[in-house]
């Protein structure tokens, strides 16, 4: 039995690009975090997951020279959303269920951040 019932484990964009990367999505790099927490998942934990965008996006370094501020942080939000998708697909072929969740309407590939629905999918054990 785990020491814990329930987590929010929250990853930094820059993890999934790999080693010395910076940009971009590793593929073994987040299949190699999949497995890492499906063991977890599977050891009966709840886990809530939070990714950050900054292997593709860095919206508050954009804002401060070129950009508003509301625009750099919509596109920081859509990288997460891309680095939610990739997570998302590496964990389903562990066999571990998955629902990304954002604040921003995109309903074709992610569902609205409602937080009761979000508290039901970790009881029903989706990541």
């Amino acid at each position: 039995m785990s020491t814990y019932r329930r987590i929010l484990l929250k990853l930094s964009g820059e993890v999934l690009a790999g080693p010395g990367a910076g940009f971009g999505i590793d593929a073994e790099r987040v299949d190699s975090l999949a497995t890492e927490i499906a063991e977890v998942a599977r050891a009966g934990v709840q886990i809530g997951l939070v990714v950050g965008g900054g292997n593709f996006f860095r919206g508050v370094a954009v804002a401060a020279k070129h950009m508003d501020r509301v625009a750099a942080d919509h596109m920081g939000m859509l990288a997460t959303v891309i680095n939610a998708l990739a997570l998302q697909d590496a964990l389903e072929k562990t066999g571990i269920p998955t629902r990304v969740m954002t604040a921003i309407e995109m309903h074709q590939v992610a569902e609205p951040y409602i937080r009761r629905r979000a508290i039901r999918h970790l009881e029903k054990g989706r990541i």
